[in-house]
């Protein structure tokens, strides 16, 4: 199977986006009467995608959130968008490091990993602890993100970094948050086996002989100026950048306390404890709209630190 590159393809160049998401702009035009200026047509902001497992070279544009992404990947290659499991940029690995997040560059490339074949293995908790940081696509699917070494999952063989968690003892968990997965996973009793049915990404038949032919997919190992992005949210205007450093390091707290990743999470804490002038004041907001996660108090001081110090170092 042949992997389809991007060859003698250029970025479009630089200016607004459709559908309201900005870039910076291009170099300005002389000054001179308006009437004599033809209109400029908005350009339009194309990104290139294959599916992990091969394909074709697919083009997709104007969308301004993941499942509007996996929307425009699915119609390319004519799949369900709930055949995507989860995205990375510039490698078609099952690599973690390179998940598709908030920001995409305009070099980056999107490889899809989609559905492959359904497992069942049986898990006996003998520690509290599983040793998973589970995260989700933002559409849906929640899949392991990390294993801990020497941890009880770490000793099962079957399970996979990027495996989705479809079910816990046939009760499916499509549609959950990871926070939620996780604390459905830490409320298992002990020395009581349980099931998971898992899902692994599709693989393909000749990925063993590309990676030792070529080392890197088409896409991998291109690096992003930085300066022409695209940044996916749910709603209102993209973070500043103090407030990103901000939600990046609650993020790093959430997985240290909870063993989840959650950037929209780490987003709403980061507001509340914006207006917070104290630990006790910040813990009151997050219990009113956070309750149900009943955040250790040593978690909540460490949150207001992280952002305190992120607004210490902008001033």
């Amino acid at each position: 199977m042949q992997r389809a590159g991007r060859h003698g393809q250029q970025p479009p160049e630089s200016g607004p986006m459709e559908n309201g998401v900005g870039q910076e702009p291009g170099t300005p035009e002389p000054p001179g009467p308006a009437a004599s200026r033809a209109p400029r047509a908005r350009p339009r902001l194309v990104f290139h995608t294959q599916l992990a497992h091969g394909s074709p070279t697919g083009r997709i544009e104007g969308f301004t959130n993941v499942k509007e992404l996996y929307a425009k990947i699915a119609e390319v290659f004519d799949i369900s968008p709930t055949e995507i499991l989860f995205c990375t940029l510039n490698t078609h690995k099952v690599d973690m490091q390179k998940l598709l997040g908030g920001q995409i560059g305009l070099e980056d490339f999107i490889f899809a990993h989609v559905r492959g074949e359904t497992k069942e293995v049986e898990v006996t908790k003998t520690e509290d602890a599983l040793g998973l940081t589970i995260t989700d696509n933002g559409a849906g699917y929640a899949f392991i993100k990390r294993i801990k070494e020497g941890s009880i999952i770490n000793r099962l063989q079957t399970v996979c970094v990027g495996d989705s968690i479809e079910a816990i003892n046939d009760h499916t968990i499509v549609g959950c948050r990871h926070y939620e997965v996780a604390r459905m996973l830490r409320e298992l009793p002990r020395a009581q086996p349980f099931t998971l049915r898992l899902v692994q990404p599709k693989k393909a038949f000749d990925m063993i002989g590309q990676r030792t032919r070529t080392g890197k997919s088409p896409g991998e190992g291109r690096v992003a100026s930085g300066k022409e992005t695209l940044r996916l949210r749910t709603q209102g205007p993209a973070p500043s950048l103090s407030e990103e450093e901000a939600a990046r390091r609650v993020d790093d707290l959430l997985e240290s306390y909870m063993g989840i990743r959650d950037s929209e999470l780490a987003s709403t804490m980061v507001e509340a404890a914006k207006g917070s002038p104290s630990v006790a004041q910040l813990a009151q907001g997050l219990d009113s709209v956070l309750g149900e996660f009943a955040f250790p108090q040593e978690f909540v001081a460490e949150v207001w630190a992280a952002v305190c110090h992120t607004k210490g170092d902008k001033e």
